[in-house]
């Protein structure tokens, strides 16, 4: 069995301002604050003697395994991402950052936010702008009806408001 794993779908490199600071305060804390952590853990579980029964050894190394490739993948992600700020030239359609309200084919109001691949909460509504339901709802207006191809089937869906803005 081999380790390789295919190569990930290559996502959007667009962000919103606060997303772009968020990964770069994640990327600080790992670098200045966990990995010396976990080094200093290491250092010493290496001193206890026999690392081939020492559990916190390997437990150790593989959390800075862990911990450097998150490093590596933010180093990588923030050069590539391109911060988007600023409110559309069409504020009534549906673009990157906008929080729509929908009403689904059953009556039920959603809203959601299109925010980056590296910042999606499905907790707070934020989706990504990958998704299939982002990808349907991109340039539609107030009272538009659109269908979009969800995991469970086909959806139908009415807009009824758009906003920029924070929350």
């Amino acid at each position: 069995m081999s380790r390789w794993r295919p190569p990930a779908a290559a996502s959007t490199a667009v962000i919103t301002a606060d997303g772009h600071r968020r990964l770069k305060e994640e990327l600080d804390e790992l670098w200045r604050v966990r990995r010396p952590e976990v080094v200093r853990a290491l250092a010493a579980a290496a001193a206890e003697g026999d690392r081939s029964e020492n559990a916190e050894y390997t437990y150790r190394k593989k959390q800075l395994g862990e911990i450097d490739r998150r490093v590596r993948y933010l180093g990588k992600r923030l050069e590539n991402l391109r911060v988007i700020d600023s409110v559309p030239s069409d504020p009534g359609a549906i673009y990157f950052g906008a929080w729509f309200r929908v009403e689904d084919e059953h009556g039920e109001e959603h809203e959601y936010r299109i925010v980056g691949p590296d910042e999606t909460d499905a907790v707070r509504g934020w989706i990504s702008i990958d998704s299939p339901l982002a990808r349907a709802a991109l340039k539609r207006r107030a009272d538009d009806e659109f269908e979009a191809a969800l995991p469970g089937g086909m959806a139908r869906f009415v807009v009824i408001g758009v906003r920029y803005g924070a929350n």
